[in-house]
């Protein structure tokens, strides 16, 4: 299943990453994807925030992964610059772990990732505003349908 969102601000954002966060369990895999600063790392931080993490959650872009502890563990990663420097990093055990994985970029290490997961394209439309589409396979397919009823338009 796949829908598009119109997300009019950061309240708005905050309200939709809340409501993918209902579904969040170890194993849970969310793709995203979007220009520089289209809204991927704000996403994430209030999903963490969802979640009960208590920590500030920035952008991995240096470091590939950053691991944040709490109820179920968060594991946020930013893979563009695997693009170009390959699959050196072992990022599965993450992904297939005991956690939530939040990969910003997921297309480039498309190899890695399982067959189902949800992905998010976020795009800017305008200074605050986002189009989001969202889509899942599989299990995930509810996870859409359930965001999509909960976060409104």
């Amino acid at each position: 299943m796949e829908k598009n969102i119109f997300v009019a601000d950061l309240a708005a954002m905050k309200r939709f990453a809340f409501a993918v966060a209902r579904h969040a369990k170890p194993g849970f895999v969310i793709g995203l994807a979007g220009d520089l600063g289209s809204g991927k790392t704000t996403f994430t931080k209030y999903l963490a925030e969802a979640m009960g993490i208590q920590d500030v959650v920035n952008s991995p872009t240096f470091t590939i992964l950053k691991i944040y502890r709490g109820t179920i563990p968060l594991y946020h990663m930013d893979v563009y610059r695997l693009e170009t420097i390959g699959y050196d990093w072992s990022l599965e055990e993450y992904i297939d772990g005991d956690g939530v994985a939040v990969i910003e970029w997921y297309p480039y290490v498309g190899a890695m990732l399982p067959k189902n997961l949800l992905s998010i394209d976020i795009r800017a439309t305008g200074e605050t505003a986002r189009e989001i589409r969202i889509k899942g396979e599989g299990e995930y397919d509810k996870v859409v349908e359930d965001v999509v009823r909960r976060y409104g338009n």
